[in-house]
Order: C-alpha cells, then sequence, then structure tokens
C-alpha cells in the first residue's frame, strides 16, 4: 500500500516595502525547509497588495497575486537579489479609494478604506495557516495587525536602514553598507581628479546608520544624520579643513536622505504620500552640495570649492546579496520555521549581541529604532563617536 503524505498545513509568505538583496535567500530557507517539514508553502505577491487584490472564486486568474512555491522554483533564485514575489508598499488598512480593486469597490468607498476583512478572507479561502511577512517597520506594523486579528504569524526583519526595532539586523542591511563603501571610494577618484568636495545621499529616513557605519569604515570625513539637525556652515567649515589636509584636495561626506538642516525639517519632493504616510524625500544631498559650495568661500581664502553631488539610490538596494546577507536570511527563514514547529506564532526572529533569538511581535511597534547620538555621534566634528570595541555587537551602534 502506498504512503500517504499528510500535509501539516499552509504556510504563506510575502515581501513587502522597498526591495533588498537577502529577500531571495530568505524566501527560499522557508521554503525549501517548510516543504520538507512537510508544509506547503504559498508565495503571495506584491506584499500585502496580493491579499487585497485576490478574487474568490475558482474561475478566477488570481495568478498576479499568488504563486505555490517549490524547492526547484526557489532554488533557481535563491541567490538573487531583489525578490521574484515583487513588493509594494500596500498598507491593507489604509487604501485609498482609487487603489480599492474593481471588484470591492461597491463594499468600500470610503476616501481611505480598511481592508483587513478582505485579507482575513483571503488568507481563509487560501488556507493559509500561518503567515510569514518580511519587510521594515511599515509591514510589518500591519502584521502586528494581523497578529491580533487572530492570523498565526512569524515576521522577518528586513529593510537597509536597520531600523526595525528589537533586532540589531535586518536584511539588505550590510549589502547596503558594503555598495555605499565601494561606490564612495570609486567617487574618489573623480572628487581627487578635479579638487572637489563629494557629497553623497545615503538611504536613511529617520536613522543614519548607512551613513554612519561607511563614516566609521573609513568612507567619509563627515556624515550628517536624521537624529541630529545640523548647521550647513559648520559643515562646510569642516569639509574645507578636510580638503586642505588631504593631498589629492578633496574630502567626503555622506548624508542621510532623511538628514535635516537646524531649524528644519525633511526636505520633500512634493506633498504625495504613500499607504504609510511617507512623502518622497526630496534630494537634501544636492541642497547641501549647492550650499556648501556657496559657503566654500568664506572658509578658503574667498575662493570657492566646487563640489560633486551622488545620490546612490538603487545602487545600493540593486544585485545580489553580500555574505552576511545570504547567510543571516537563511537563518532567519530557518528560525521562523522553528517557531511554528514549536507552535508558536506572534513572534519577530532576530539577531542580538551575535545570538539569533526571536522577541514578541509587538515590540515592532512599541518604540522607534535610531541613533543614540549621545553614544555614538560626535556632534562637534560630525561623525561617528567610539571609544572602545569591547564587548559591542557587529554594527557597533547597531544594538538597541
Amino acid at each position: 500500500m502506498a504512503n500517504i503524505i499528510k500535509t501539516k498545513g499552509i504556510i504563506g509568505i510575502l515581501t513587502g516595502g522597498g526591495d533588498v538583496p537577502g529577500l531571495n535567500p530568505a524566501i527560499r530557507a522557508v521554503t525549501i525547509r517548510a516543504i520538507r517539514e512537510g508544509y506547503k508553502v504559498i508565495g503571495l505577491r506584491r506584499g500585502w497588495a496580493g491579499l487585497i487584490d485576490l478574487v474568490r472564486d475558482p474561475k478566477a486568474d488570481n495568478s498576479n497575486n499568488y504563486l505555490h512555491l517549490t524547492e526547484e522554483l526557489v532554488n533557481k533564485v535563491g541567490r538573487t537579489g531583489g525578490t521574484f514575489l515583487h513588493t509594494s508598499r500596500t498598507r491593507a488598512s489604509h487604501v485609498p479609494k482609487d487603489a480599492v480593486p474593481e471588484h470591492l469597490k461597491s463594499t468600500y468607498n470610503e476616501e481611505i478604506n480598511d481592508l483587513t476583512p478582505e485579507v482575513l478572507k483571503n488568507l481563509e479561502y487560501l488556507g493559509i495557516d500561518f503567515l510569514i511577512p518580511i519587510g521594515g517597520d511599515d509591514t510589518l506594523s500591519y502584521s502586528v495587525r494581523m497578529h491580533h486579528e487572530g492570523v498565526k504569524t512569524i515576521a522577518i526583519p528586513k529593510t537597509m536602514d536597520n531600523d526595525v526595532p528589537g533586532t540589531d539586523y535586518c536584511i539588505g542591511f550590510s549589502t547596503c553598507i558594503t555598495r555605499t563603501i565601494e561606490l564612495t571610494h570609486s567617487l574618489r577618484t573623480s572628487a581627487g581628479s578635479h579638487e572637489r568636495i563629494l557629497v553623497i545621499e545615503a538611504f536613511g529616513r529617520y536613522a543614519g546608520y548607512t551613513a554612519l557605519l561607511p563614516a566609521m569604515a573609513g568612507a567619509a570625513n563627515r556624515c550628517v544624520i536624521p537624529e541630529y539637525k545640523f548647521h550647513i556652515e559648520h559643515l562646510t567649515e569642516l569639509l574645507v579643513a578636510d580638503r586642505f589636509t588631504n593631498p589629492s584636495h578633496y574630502s567626503v561626506v555622506l548624508i542621510s536622505e532623511g538628514a535635516m538642516f537646524e531649524g528644519g525639517e525633511m526636505v520633500f519632493k512634493d506633498n504625495e504620500t504613500d499607504m504609510f504616510g511617507h512623502k518622497k524625500l526630496g534630494g537634501i544631498g544636492d541642497i547641501i552640495a549647492t550650499g556648501i559650495k556657496d559657503l566654500s568661500p568664506k572658509f578658503n581664502k574667498g575662493v570657492k570649492v566646487n563640489t560633486i553631488s551622488q545620490k546612490l539610490g538603487y545602487l545600493v538596494r540593486c544585485g545580489d546579496p553580500d555574505a552576511i546577507d545570504s547567510i543571516v536570511p537563511m537563518a532567519y527563514g530557518n528560525l521562523a520555521l522553528d517557531l511554528i514547529l514549536d507552535g508558536k506564532s506572534g513572534r519577530l526572529v532576530v539577531l542580538k549581541n551575535g545570538r539569533y533569538s526571536n522577541e514578541p511581535l509587538d515590540i515592532v511597534t512599541s518604540y522607534k529604532k535610531l541613533v543614540d547620538v549621545d553614544k555614538h555621534y560626535n556632534t562637534e566634528r560630525l561623525r561617528p563617536n567610539y571609544k572602545s570595541f569591547e564587548n559591542k555587537p557587529l554594527f557597533i551602534m547597531a544594538s538597541d
């Protein structure tokens, strides 16, 4: 008589927010371990969007909303960057009227609509027993909602800003830091050739880790982070002095995209917001570069110093993951399955002080994870502050 293998259940996995290297390795790790433990795995497309666009009709074409994952499929993409499940910045609890799926418009016609009831019905329709969302604080904040709605949820932290509370490490951070350092060093040749001040805008809306760590690694003379409002005259004075002491007559500053002038606020492109209420940032790096050029004669004997302004943007998001963003996602995926096998839910897998663990999922919305300026940022020198590395975590100031 043939052996009949009974499926333990169905696991749904999704990726939301910005793409980063390391998402596909995480999907691969979850899928392979889950299948070998006797589960089926459904990949939900475009983050939470797949769960609000789905049509609960066997005859409907939902291929754009979900697919069944196999070892063969995930093995082909497990070493690559981005997310083959695609992603979006969808917030199912705050869907604008014009973004409500066509088949739901007669039911949801407010300016802003909570489609959570549809998400819950669609999870039930797909037979999903456990949900594994991979994302940053926005994607995971809605995961907290799912947990409180009774959905068995295990979350995996992902964001190159590394600002998800409760963990020292988020998928994508190491590759972002690696690329920032590499690209900054590459741009030095142009800065040195023209004897200019190099202004590089890096990621970091609220947290300055992606500017601070490369500066600590020697990629830049100075860095400006969102947690501390700076005075541009002071920054210019420091950079002109740095340029003078450099035999090649150039200096470098890394600017977090969320950096703010003293007495000012974040610079936005326009007033349009996404579903999480975020406006598109408007290029603080270019503004600072212009300001430094205009102010430079004051500190350079009346002679203007030209600048080079470069926004790194998607160059640090694209491409394959580095070693850490290949290893950590594998571990996080397996940690998620360990929790499911132990019958646990409402947890966030984490890496703290060099050890893998897990925390209550509610920690995601309990506080903002930001650079501790008093500990890690020298406000006079506008650069990282450190005295001793003993007993510090791998990324130094990335610990809570």
